[in-house]
């Protein structure tokens, strides 16, 4: 009995690894390119192709074809083959070089390849409307690689219902090569504007914007791939209330091998203070109040590049700054406008669409990419940041002095929709970006009744004692010696800082050469307070040492022995 289950595990482990193995083979082999299969008869035939991808324990399999609507017969009169062989990459060239990512890869891949279901499993039962407005699609380029450029328009036709899609408008900007835009016209749909000079992002937004003829307007890049079921989602939200900007969990399409990877579903836009994007978690009550994740994530910013927006509301709020350059920034000054005028940003989870992310800008920018940052986020900060644009300053201190242009219709939009103001913003909108601290950089003596903060023996090298002594005035009698600069965290008194001499309670203070970096010199001023901010100990006059010597205890806000006054010293 023993053998006989002894040769069935066997049987079936043998079995297990030569299926392993063939599913493996199976996987890796290429996908054909489109039209290379063709059936007995001669009649070329889409076969579907079946892909599996496991969620959550939960197997999803993805079934994609060719649309129903776009049948060969209407293709007939665009020779994709010859489109794309024009423009291959030169045998020994660099396939980073013209567009800061592998051409070389993306030229060999077929430009409907199937991709991965990314969504979450519960995103396939959802139920949308039946009656939603169609949608104009914008997509912006410049010189872009022509086998991506048609994967992104591929991949819209095969995974968007038709009645959905009332054209793609392609806004070529000034492109070396008109034909990267004019041949694609040849296929269902597309439409194609060209720039007589180079615009820039912006600028050719609101040109496709102004010629889409639908009600609902979708930008994309021209390195995208949509994934299944991504329109609907987006539609549905908008359809709900016309003033909500939605935009798909936005996947990444790897710049070197065009790999198609899945972002995570928890994060949502943000930014610092110098108007730097960042995606970020989101806040863990925001988690915890989404009991169903298909559920759509609210976003203090968008990353601008895809995104869904009723054309009237679009209108209405002002389009884009077209003052603007080239591109950055206008994804904030959006952001901004939107939320602060009524409206509202959201992340939509059963949207997916991959994105290729750049580590360079391909092409050029007229004033250089810093400072078409620079200009384009000054106009942002000066119209809609009100007094909080001087964190932007802080934190961006070459972008004092920088032009920026005439920003008073842009005001007058401000004033003209009653927005609201950046405070406001702030509180009901990203309450978590936090007010820098104010780095107080100051003479002052710091006083407690009638004696002061004294440096004792400044002849030493280091180890200097800290302790109190009478106070000898402020103005031109003070006593050098207790005279203090506060920078920041540090206590300075010349090149030497207020440290503890370690970090346990009751440690005496002295001042060593000063350190950003060390822990031991970081103070900050808490009402009337000095706590230490590596140890959260006070600053104490009555520590168990001699006389008169400070060092740290617990804070205790009443005792009188941890109040210090700061007088400014003029």
């Amino acid at each position: 009995m023993r053998r006989i289950r002894a040769n069935a595990i066997v049987l079936l482990t043998v079995a297990w690894i030569l299926g392993m193995l063939y599913y493996l083979w199976h996987d890796s082999r290429p996908y054909p390119k489109q039209g290379s299969s063709s059936s007995s008869s001669g009649r070329n035939v889409q076969k579907p192709i079946r892909l599996e991808s496991s969620r959550e324990d939960r197997t999803v399999v993805q079934v994609v074809t060719k649309a129903p609507w776009l049948d060969d017969h209407k293709l007939k009169a665009f020779d994709e083959q010859a489109y794309l062989a024009r423009k291959q990459l030169n045998p020994g060239a660099d396939p980073y070089g013209n567009h800061a990512f592998n051409q070389q890869e993306s030229d060999k891949l077929a430009s409907d390849r199937p991709i991965r279901d990314t969504r979450h499993y519960r995103c396939a039962s959802v139920q949308y409307n039946k009656d939603f407005l169609s949608t104009s699609i914008i997509i912006t380029f410049h010189n872009e690689a022509r086998s991506t450029l048609l994967r992104t328009v591929k991949s819209i036709l095969n995974r968007s219902p038709p009645s959905l899609v009332q054209e793609i408008i392609l806004v070529d900007d000034f492109s070396t090569d008109p034909e990267d835009c004019q041949l694609l016209t040849k296929i269902p749909k597309i439409k194609c504007l060209r720039n007589t000079r180079r615009e820039g992002l912006i600028r050719s937004r609101v040109k496709g914007a102004d010629a889409a003829t639908a009600e609902v307007l979708t930008f994309l890049d021209s390195h995208c791939e949509v994934n299944k079921d991504w329109l609907q989602p987006l539609l549905q939200r908008v359809h709900e209330d016309y003033t909500r900007v939605v935009s798909p969990i936005i996947d990444v399409i790897s710049l070197d091998n065009f790999a198609y990877l899945a972002a995570s579903a928890d994060l949502r836009g943000g930014f610092d203070w110098s108007l730097h994007f960042k995606w970020e978690q989101m806040p863990i009550q925001q988690k915890m109040a989404r009991t169903d994740p298909t559920q759509s994530i609210r976003t203090p910013v968008i990353a601008g590049g895809i995104f869904v927006m009723n054309k009237s509301w679009f209108n209405h709020l002002g389009k884009y700054d077209t003052q603007m350059d080239i591109w950055g920034g206008e994804n904030f000054e959006l952001s901004f406008r939107v939320w602060m005028c009524g409206g509202s940003l959201e992340i939509v989870p059963c949207s997916r669409v991959g994105h290729v992310f750049r580590k360079r800008h391909p092409y050029d920018f007229p004033e250089g990419n810093a400072l078409t940052y620079i200009k384009n986020t000054k106009r942002t900060v000066e119209v809609w940041m009100d007094d909080y644009k001087q964190y932007y300053y802080e934190a961006r201190p070459s972008a004092l002095g920088k032009a920026y242009g005439n920003i008073a219709e842009r005001v007058d939009l401000r004033r003209r929709l009653r927005c609201n103001s950046f405070q406001w913003y702030l509180q009901n909108v990203y309450p978590e970006l936090r007010i820098p601290e104010k780095e107080v950089s100051e003479r002052a003596v710091v006083r407690q009744g009638e004696k002061c903060l004294e440096a004792q023996d400044l002849h030493r090298v280091v180890s200097i004692i800290a302790s109190l002594r009478p106070c000898k005035g402020l103005q031109s009698n003070l006593l050098f010696s207790q005279e203090w600069v506060l920078s920041g965290p540090l206590i300075k008194h010349q090149d030497k800082c207020l440290a503890l001499t370690n970090f346990s309670l009751g440690s005496q203070v002295i001042l060593d050469l000063c350190n950003p970096q060390d822990g031991r010199q970081k103070w900050k001023i808490k009402g009337s307070s000095i706590m230490q901010l590596v140890t959260g100990a006070c600053l104490d006059s009555q520590v168990e040492t001699e006389k008169d010597r400070v060092g740290t205890t617990s804070c205790q806000p009443d005792l009188a022995s941890q109040q210090w006054e700061l007088l400014q010293v003029t």
